[in-house]
This record gives structure tokens, C-alpha cells and sequence, in this order.
């Protein structure tokens, strides 16, 4: 038996640099690629150069949106596809919202690919503004991309993730949340499309009483590999931060990944911190794997926990409905909305809310031969 690599004394974030040429290409034995289809990305793990994405942004006229160059020394990548993509990018997107903004209307960046593509992103809200930030992926190709989220002091703030890619697209991407005191930044990751979407979050405070809300909805399809890495990095006091994923897996090779890391450091006192990750595993031959991590360095701590659970669908519940003359279909639509209505609910733009949900039913059709239960007919 060879001698294994040990695994990490600690979750603190530690890539060995910001240069391609420092960071070696992923064997897939690493901690942190051991779920990842290497042989899917694309070629995104080797990139040498790349092209950038069509970036379409719809924003208010208070917005300001300007290119720059890559300037990002703040931004801590966690991986080879976020230095890819602060190294190959020629440009950097800059989205600005003023101080004490309040904006009615989303800003909106659409991204459709074709290509092998790389793209850096800055978003910066200013003291007390409030902005719903909406990044919808669409198209196919391979893409890598580095978003990065300054949330000022007493800045109110919703960044949404849509993943929705044709099922040929592999799409990769790191998002950096930088929260100011007091501020409350909502990160919010929707999963539809794609063959391999793998999307890293990481988050660090730059004051006291900064607030976390990161959710997210996935829906795995058949061959499709679906996977969200969280780091949240607990560095101030009285910080909160609250993560909640839900997601439904059906068909041959379905494979979904959860990893939720919380480190608490010793200067964190008072946080308040919670992670939970739930899976409903709809047919036979999908996996689903979820591993959340907490690591406190100091003893006052207002509370923290974690939850994970992955499960079959329930067959009470089916029968409940069965039994009062609700279609099989319907009655599985119901189950799996009522699974994931909550946090649904809870995206703060409806037409995003309709979409996410319209994609899942349509999916649950009678159909589709994948969503069957021979011992529920």
C-alpha cells in the first residue's frame, strides 16, 4: 500500500499561489477536486489562454459599468480555475453602486457562451446602498470565472447565481463575498443546466455584525454533475452566517456534491453560524455527496451547528396523495415543490422564481421515463 497524502490540518485557505505557473494542474486525488469529472471540464483545469464571454449587462442609469484591467489582489482564489481566470482574462467587467442607493430594479448580467471562455467580474456597493444582482448563464462552451462581491458597511445586498447552461456547457466559478460591517449580503445559487457546473463560494468579513444568507437550488439531472464548494471564513466579531442548500437528483449518473466548510477563528467571538445541505434522491443510480465542516478556534461562540441529510423520496407522502385521487405526476410535482418551495420562495426576483420552478416540473413530466416508480403505480 502506498503512503497517501495527509488531509489538512485546517480549512483555512491555502493555494500555493496566484500564477498558473505556480498552481499545479489537479490529479483529482486533492481534497478539494476528489468529486470533481476532470476528464468533463473542458480543458478548463489546463488552460493556457482563453477568449472572453459575451457579457450583456442590463443596469439602472445610477450604476456605473466600465472595463479595467484585472487588478484584483484582494481576491483570494481557491483553486487553479480562479487563477485561470484572473490570468487569462484580458478585461475586467466593473459594476459600481453608489453610496445610499436604493435600486427597484435588478441589475442583470447575462452570460451566453460558445467558446472556451474566461471573465473576471467586480461588484462594488457602496455604504447603506441596497442592489439584487442577477449573473444568468446560459449557451454552451466551457467557462471559468472569477465574481467578485464588495458589499460595504451597512450595504443590503442580493447577488443570484443562475446556472441554467445547455447540457453541454461546463461552467466554473469562484465567487468572493467581502461583507462590511453591518452589511447583509444574500448569495443565492440556482443549478438547472449544464453537464458540469462546479461553483465555489467563499466568504470573509471586514467588519463586525456583517450577516451571510447563502441558499441554493439544484436540480440534477441525468449525467449532469452539479457542485457547490462554500468556505466561510468567520475573522470578525458578532458575524452571522446562515447557509441553506436543497436540491432533487433524478437518472442514470445524476451526481450532485455539497461541501460547506466554517472556520470560526480565535478573534470571532459571538458568532452565530449554521449550515445545512439536503438531498432528495428521486430514481435509483443518482449520488449525492455532502460534506459540511465546522472548525472553531475560540470558546465564545453564540452558537453554530451543521445538518446534512440525503434521502429517497417519501412514499407515505405519495401514497397520502395517491390515495385521495392526485395523479402520480402531480402528486410527485407537489412532493418535490413543497421539498424546495421554501427557499424558492425566498429569491427575491419572481420572474427568477417562476423560471427556477417551471424548469423542475417541466422535468417531472409524465413524460419523462427516468421519473418512474414501478412499486408506486
Amino acid at each position: 500500500m502506498g503512503i497517501m497524502d495527509a488531509p489538512p490540518k485546517d480549512l483555512t485557505l491555502d493555494l500555493s499561489g496566484r500564477t498558473l505557473a505556480d498552481v499545479p494542474v489537479p490529479s483529482g486525488r486533492e481534497e478539494e477536486w476528489r468529486f470533481t469529472p476532470l476528464r468533463r471540464l473542458g480543458g478548463l483545469h489546463t488552460l493556457e489562454s482563453a477568449a472572453s464571454p459575451a457579457l450583456t449587462i442590463d443596469a439602472p442609469a445610477s450604476v456605473t459599468v466600465t472595463q479595467a484591467s484585472v487588478d484584483a489582489p484582494d481576491f483570494r482564489p481557491t483553486d487553479r480555475l480562479a487563477v485561470a481566470a484572473l490570468e487569462l482574462s484580458s478585461s475586467m467587467t466593473l459594476v459600481r453602486v453608489p453610496a445610499d442607493t436604493s435600486l427597484a430594479e435588478p441589475i442583470v448580467i447575462a452570460h451566453r457562451g460558445d467558446a472556451v471562455t474566461a471573465s473576471v467580474v467586480r461588484i462594488e456597493v457602496g455604504t447603506h446602498a441596497r442592489a439584487t444582482i442577477v449573473i444568468d448563464v446560459t449557451g454552451s462552451g466551457s467557462h471559468t470565472a472569477a465574481v467578485q462581491l464588495v458589499a460595504a458597511a451597512g450595504a443590503d445586498v442580493s447577488l443570484l447565481q443562475v446556472s441554467d447552461g445547455d447540457r453541454d456547457q461546463v461552467y466554473a466559478a469562484q465567487h468572493a463575498l467581502r461583507i462590511g460591517a453591518d452589511a447583509v449580503v444574500r448569495h443565492i445559487a440556482v443549478t438547472l443546466g449544464g453537464d458540469v457546473v462546479r461553483l465555489v463560494t467563499s466568504a470573509q468579513y471586514d467588519g463586525e455584525g456583517g450577516r451571510l444568507d447563502a441558499l441554493g437550488v439544484f436540480f440534477t439531472d441525468a449525467g449532469q454533475h452539479h457542485e457547490h464548494r462554500l468556505f466561510v471564513d468567520h475573522d470578525a466579531p458578532h458575524c452571522t452566517s446562515d447557509v441553506q442548500y436543497k436540491g432533487a437528483l433524478q437518472g442514470e449518473d445524476a451526481h450532485a456534491v455539497w461541501i460547506g466548510d466554517v472556520l470560526i477563528r480565535a478573534a470571532a467571538i459571538g458568532t452565530r453560524t449554521y449550515e445545512m445541505n439536503r438531498n432528495l434522491v428521486l430514481t435509483e443510480g443518482a449520488r449525492a455527496d455532502s460534506v459540511p465542516n465546522l472548525e472553531i478556534e475560540t470558546g465564545d461562540v453564540a452558537s453554530a451547528g451543521h445538518a446534512s441529510a440525503t434521502g429517497r423520496f417519501d412514499e407515505e407522502q405519495l401514497f397520502y396523495l395517491l390515495a385521495r385521487g392526485i395523479p402520480l405526476v402531480e402528486a410527485k410535482r407537489l412532493v418535490v415543490r413543497g421539498f424546495i418551495g421554501d427557499l424558492v420562495a425566498r429569491i427575491p426576483v419572481a420572474t427568477l422564481r417562476d423560471r427556477c420552478m417551471a424548469r423542475v416540473e417541466q422535468r417531472l413530466g409524465d413524460q419523462d421515463p427516468r421519473f418512474a416508480f414501478e412499486d408506486a403505480e
